[in-house]
Formats: structure tokens, sequence, C-alpha cells
């Protein structure tokens, strides 16, 4: 899969991408031999490197994090609701990268892998996420979906939910997605201070690039 990088034209230069490796003998997500459209992979296989130039996140360097690491993702209001649920629905695990661009652009992404995809669904449909945009994130008391997003990039049988906080924001402006591929929920929150706000374009990508590796 190309990074889908152009010179001049607002996005960033990720590697190029390629699926990870699979145990002997297990189907990809959404093959004939899977119904479950289980994720068989390493899930930290699954998230998407940094592009060229970003600084990486220290906390969340493409391992392994806490559900108290994404919870602390929301706005305090919303953390005991979001962190109940994911107790109570069989939750594997959580993958997590982050970087930072020369901008000051910073990306977050979250892979939350349950035990099944009606685990996953259930997240999405109690979370609210389609009908809005989902809970509260830290610093945007308000998102609106996005109403430019098309599901560009769409890879069959999943399902993408796209949202930015609209103007006038505070400090920074978020734009956040969430990815639904089977058995996994994908998070991506993006962020930047100062008043020209996060650029659309970079983070399109982003949400492009992650939802065919889930796909």
């Amino acid at each position: 899969m190309p990074g889908l990088a152009t010179e001049g034209d607002e996005r960033w230069d990720f590697p190029r991408l390629s699926l990870p490796a699979l145990p002997p003998g297990a189907p990809r997500p959404f093959s004939d031999g899977n119904t479950a459209e289980v994720h068989h992979a390493d899930l930290r296989r699954l998230l998407l490197p940094a592009p060229a130039g970003a600084t990486p996140d220290k906390k969340l360097t493409g391992g392994w994090v806490s559900t108290e690491q994404l919870v602390s993702e929301y706005g305090k209001s919303a953390r005991p609701a979001v962190g109940d649920q994911l107790k109570e629905s069989a939750l594997r695990h959580i993958a997590a990268r982050g970087w930072t661009m020369p901008d000051g652009m910073s990306s977050r992404i979250y892979l939350l892998q349950f035990n099944s995809t009606a685990y996953a669904d259930a997240f999405r449909d109690d979370r609210h996420i389609g009908a809005s945009a989902g809970d509260p994130l830290v610093g945007a008391a308000r998102m609106d979906l996005d109403e430019t997003w098309s599901g560009g990039g769409k890879v069959e049988n999943t399902t993408s939910y796209v949202a930015d906080e609209p103007k006038p924001f505070g400090a920074a402006q978020v734009r956040q997605a969430y990815l639904v591929a089977g058995d996994t929920v994908a998070l991506l929150v993006q962020s930047r201070r100062g008043a020209e706000g996060t650029e659309r374009v970079p983070f399109h990508q982003t949400v492009i690039l992650q939802n065919q590796l889930l796909g």
C-alpha cells in the first residue's frame, strides 16, 4: 500500500505499508474462512507507522497500553462510562502509537481489539458513534461529524466516522475518527495548538491508511 505522499499537497510522507504476517493457517479478517472477522495478526503490527519528520510520542510507542491510558483521552465527565463499558466488554488489549509533526500537529492512534465483533459493535453503538461524534474528548467539549468526509479509501466491511471541533475552538483544535473493522475499533485523535487549527488533508490521509491496514 502506498504512503499517499505527493509533494506540495499537504499530505505526509508515510513509509510504504505492508500487511504483517499471519500465524500459520490463520485467515485475514474478512476472508471467506474467517466468518468471525477476527484479526489474527499481532495488533501492534497493524498500527500505522509515523510519517517522515515526526517526533515519536514517548508514551505511545506502538506497544500495548492500559485501558486507563485510552480513557484519559476523554473528558472527565465521560471517563466513568467509557471505562465501565471497556471493563464489561471482553476487551482483549489496546495498542497505540503517537507522534508530533514539526508544525505542532499531534496524532494518536489506539486500536482496541475485542473478543468478538458483537462487542466491537456494541462499543460503537453504546457510545453513540455515528449517530453523533461520541463521547467528548479532552479539550473538545463539542465535536461535529465531518460532512466533507465521504469514506474515502473505504475498505469493504469496515466503517469510518470522522468528526472535528468547530470554530470557535479553544487553545487547540481537535479532530477524531473511529474505525470499526470486525473485532477491532480504532480511535484516531489529532490536535494542534494555535488559531490555524488542524489540517484536514493529512488527517484524512491518516484515517485512510489506518483503515487499509485494518481491512
